[in-house]
């Protein structure tokens, strides 16, 4: 009986190592966010002038 306790300790809770690789996705995933979002605060004076211009653009064709 000790012994199934002891190789179920080892073979679940020291050597688990599943949940790893989720972790290192996540990170991934939070970098990307945090890239994808300065990027868009570096450009969004360039955007609001591109967006603002096919909004007029569109406004006006239906005119």
């Amino acid at each position: 009986m000790l012994q199934n306790v002891w190789f179920y300790l080892q073979t679940r809770l020291i050597k688990d190592d599943e949940g790893q690789g989720m972790v290192e996705y996540g990170l991934i995933l939070a970098l990307i966010a945090v890239a994808a979002i300065v990027a868009l605060n570096t450009m969004s004076d360039g955007l609001d002038t591109i967006l603002t211009k096919v909004s007029d653009t569109l406004t006006n064709a239906g005119n």
